[in-house]
């Protein structure tokens, strides 16, 4: 028998406090696993926002997602994981990632050997939430110390894209994440890759994914809900092979350039219905049903909805989430 599949909730640090405890309020309400809280420079500051959720609710797990030990330190976030699971026990898990590309530039910051960084990452935080002494010496850390707090293990996700970043996240993450606007056909690709790692490390790990979604009676208009903030993930030249795989015809140059000169018209145009409908769950409830099963049988055990920044719009895309045979729940 299939085990259930998850639905999660991501926020991704755009909207003021007042929004995400609708959010949270909404998500509790529907009986959704997890709050998926993103981790963004400029945008609003994810542990304090998931204290809030956590406080907000007497079940909904909480994801820090997806730290960058570039812009954060492992020991820091460990830590930071650690004081909110003694906070709110058994409802905190901890995600890293290598962090925007574009971000990171405007940081000033460079991402130096990220396979080798973020393996050094998780080795690191797992070690501290041991509640063990560590002696740690590897090419970037060098730690020796002890969280305060006592800690216990917490579950480690790692958001990955590529294929050296998929198979070490299969190989030592619980939890592998793949952005949004990843159509199934690349998620069904990367986890292909993740598996390979899973055979390195012996165990199987969760496998979820983002997936941008929206539902309204007029497709059109579900499809304007999220059109934007996908134009704004594929014009990424990295999205090429998610493009290929969806048999996606879009001119990424040109849209990049429409991004570069605010020319939302051109920005509209070139992301169609068609390119929403391939690397997004939106439309009719009837389709935005169809296209989350799809994302199911791509092989996840956690569907994360992303893209809903208001209540009623988010308790319109949970309720779709039942009729179809998910079942949302921890």
């Amino acid at each position: 028998m299939t085990p259930p599949l998850q639905i999660g909730i991501c926020v991704d640090g755009s909207d003021p406090p007042s929004s995400l405890r609708g959010l949270v309020e909404a998500a509790d309400a529907a009986g959704a696993a997890n709050l998926w809280i993103a981790t963004h420079l400029f945008y609003r500051e994810p542990i304090a926002s998931a204290a809030v959720a956590l406080a907000g609710s007497r079940r909904l797990g909480a994801v820090l997602m997806a730290m960058s030990p570039y812009t954060v330190h492992p020991v820091y976030a460990a830590t930071a994981a650690a004081t909110l699971d003694e906070l709110f026990p058994a409802r905190v898990q901890l995600c890293f990632g290598v962090g925007a590309p574009a971000t990171l530039e405007a940081a000033g910051v460079s991402a130096e050997r990220p396979i080798e960084t973020l393996r050094e990452t998780i080795e690191v935080a797992r070690m501290l939430l041991s509640g063990e002494p560590v002696k740690f010496s590897g090419r970037r850390y060098r730690i020796s110390g002890q969280l305060a707090m006592g800690a216990h293990p917490l579950p480690l996700w790692l958001a990955a894209s590529g294929p050296q970043m998929l198979e070490l996240a299969g190989e030592k993450a619980d939890g592998v994440v793949i952005s949004a606007g990843t159509s199934p056909a690349f998620v069904g690709w990367c986890l292909d890759i993740v598996r390979r790692g899973e055979e390195r490390g012996g165990k199987a790990i969760k496998k979820a994914a983002l997936v941008l979604c929206s539902v309204d009676k007029d497709a059109h208009r579900a499809h304007d809900r999220v059109r934007r903030r996908l134009a704004y993930v594929l014009r990424g030249t990295h999205h090429a092979r998610n493009l290929e795989l969806a048999g996606t015809r879009l001119d990424q140059p040109a849209l990049a350039a429409a991004f570069d000169d605010e020319n939302w018209q051109r920005v509209d145009a070139l992301t169609s219905d068609d390119v929403v409908a391939r690397h997004c769950a939106s439309g009719t409830p009837e389709q935005a049903s169809a296209a989350l099963q799809v994302y199911r049988d791509a092989g996840l055990d956690e569907i994360v909805l992303y893209g809903t920044h208001d209540r009623a719009e988010l308790e319109d895309v949970l309720a779709i989430t039942r009729p179809q045979g998910v079942a949302i729940g921890r």
